[in-house]
């Protein structure tokens, strides 16, 4: 807990001195603005404010918390226990990757059970905090903290429930965006840039750590090709459904019933945040662009960029935003052995010289979500069906209702 008294001692004090400023929530209050002293008179002011509709808000996210996390801890809590146990038995230098991941996953449950039991906490802080309104001696300040309060612990919790529905091998992963104009020409590499936008976006309002991003650019100076790496867990599992093509329709400026198409390509690929990529590739099957002999001749709009290649398989991949060719390489070579690895357990083939190119191409080539401009905008994500009608707010970063139903869709 913060240093600064808590939200119920507060409310516990206003009645009969000024409360404490309440710590600074990380959401902002969807609600009416209160007086200043953050009191009315009586009942009726509490309703002209809409109190009466948050406070319902507030009851029912701590009945949620209140039953759900009980059954959360009694489950995270066995998973510390049996961690806790595997180690135990275990001596960690006999096979020390074996060691590392029991640790991580005895580090995740612990993590877990402290969130869920902060969360609980808060709960109560909320509904000490509804109770007393009622008494009418509750700063309005404090109201509204409590009112962050269920907003935080239903979306911690949408995020807990979600997650674990997330149970690939490498859904845990951070994850690597890359969005590439499909056809050459400023309208599709604008095109490309507006679908990167609407990743950075979601990552923002997601509070996602955002690590490198890097920008390709064409001869005319637009984006040819933008890569962002979410360095925050579970993100691959999260955002892998978001892979393919992704398609503008719009009427032609000749004719209005002509409809013309512009594409994006969206990869998705694991972001291995603590451990390295475990895959060996033969020196004869990889080509690296530029060769060191002549990346100094390197074209001066992307500095350093390198591109490798797995001849066999023909997947590329690149890296523009370390400052050195060398540093480079090796951060193109690992996204190009996170590709691999992907693609081989996909096509469920064991050996990355057996993936078949049209394979790969069949796959990057799916259209995954189709945006329609004109008179009747809409969104519509093939992979769910999902279909929603304001374009403009899933460009913004609009993207978890397509995210959610894809998830749940798994199971």
């Amino acid at each position: 807990m913060a240093a600064a008294a808590s939200p119920a001692a507060c409310a516990r004090a206003s009645a009969s001195a000024s409360a404490s400023a309440p710590r600074a929530g990380r959401l902002s209050v969807r609600a009416a603005s209160l007086p200043a002293d953050g009191r009315g008179d009586g009942a009726a002011s509490y309703k002209e404010l809409g109190l009466y509709s948050l406070k319902k808000r507030i009851e029912d996210a701590v009945v949620r918390v209140e039953t759900t996390t009980t059954s959360a801890l009694e489950l995270e809590e066995a998973q510390r226990i049996k961690q806790e146990e595997v180690l135990r038995k275990r001596n960690l230098w006999d096979n020390p990757a074996k060691s590392h991941e029991t640790l991580s996953a005895l580090a995740d449950a612990i993590r877990v059970v402290d969130h869920l039991k902060d969360l609980r906490f808060k709960a109560e802080e909320a509904k000490l905090i509804s109770q007393l309104s009622e008494m009418n001696v509750i700063n309005g300040k404090l109201f509204k903290e409590a009112y962050k309060y269920s907003v935080d612990a239903s979306e911690y919790l949408d995020r807990y429930q979600m997650y674990k529905l997330l149970k690939g091998p490498y859904d845990k992963e951070g994850a690597c965006i890359i969005v590439t104009a499909v056809s050459d020409g400023v309208a599709s590499e604008l095109w490309a840039d507006k679908v990167f936008g609407m990743y950075t976006s979601w990552a923002q309002k997601q509070g996602c750590k955002v690590g490198l991003t890097e920008k390709y650019f064409s001869t005319s100076g637009h984006i040819r090709s933008a890569a962002m790496e979410i360095e925050s867990e579970y993100m691959f599992g999260t955002l892998s459904g978001e892979k393919g093509m992704h398609r503008m329709i719009y009427s032609s400026l000749e004719n209005s019933d002509t409809y013309q198409a512009l594409s994006a390509r969206v990869d998705i690929i694991p972001l291995f945040l603590d451990r390295p990529v475990n895959l060996h590739l033969d020196d004869d099957d990889i080509e690296i662009y530029p060769p060191p002999s002549e990346y100094k001749k390197r074209d001066s709009r992307n500095g350093a960029a390198v591109r490798v290649q797995h001849i066999p398989s023909g997947v590329t991949a690149e890296s523009l935003g370390e400052r050195s060719y060398f540093a480079n390489k090796l951060k193109a070579t690992r996204r190009l052995k996170a590709k691999l690895l992907l693609i081989a357990r996909e096509l469920r083939v064991s050996d990355t010289k057996m993936i078949d190119k049209q394979a790969v191409a069949d796959k990057y080539n799916r259209e995954t979500r189709r945006y329609t401009f004109g008179p009747q905008k809409c969104v519509h994500d093939l992979n769910t069906g999902t279909q929603l009608s304001d374009l403009n707010l899933v460009l913004s970063g609009d993207i978890e209702p397509f995210i959610r139903c894809r998830i749940t869709s798994r199971q």
